[in-house]
């Protein structure tokens, strides 16, 4: 069963500016494979269960909203200037260029990257589905009044 990963989207405000500044990164590489990517300092220990259809879920302005499911792992290649100080390169998660929005969620601030199990990760939203409309705050809270 795969686990998830989830991030907080620090200098996002919303959706679709993820999802513009993500395609101006697509752009720029002309598409090619992988150049889509997060970066972190930290591997996952549980990265062949990630591997099996784990998603990057995104935590934009304290609510989780999206995610993207992460198609690789790899090592980052060292920058110029950087010192042997750290004992493995950064890793790179690579990321599905398809944003899915999940059902609102309220999350409180953390650093780095926190795994998701499948059975706490949101579900995804459907076309239609009136908590994709709402703003995510009253959704996440109607959410969490079980009024929705």
């Amino acid at each position: 069963m795969p686990v998830h990963l989830r991030k907080l989207c620090v200098g996002v405000d919303h959706v679709d500016q993820l999802a513009a500044w993500q395609a101006r990164r697509l752009a720029a590489s002309g598409g090619k494979p992988g150049s889509l990517f997060h970066q972190t300092r930290s591997h996952p220990k549980r990265r062949d269960e990630i591997l099996q259809g784990g998603s990057l879920y995104w935590v934009i302005r304290g609510i989780m909203r999206v995610r993207q499911r992460i198609v690789g792992i790899e090592d980052a290649p060292l920058e110029t200037g950087d010192h042997d100080m750290r004992r493995r390169p950064a890793c790179r998660l690579i990321l599905d260029p398809e944003l899915v929005l999940v059902e609102p969620r309220a999350h409180r601030p953390f650093q780095g990257w926190r795994y998701l199990e499948p059975a706490d990760a949101p579900r995804d939203l459907e076309a239609g589905d009136a908590t994709a409309e709402m703003p995510p705050g009253m959704a996440a809270e109607l959410k969490e009044l079980g009024l929705i």
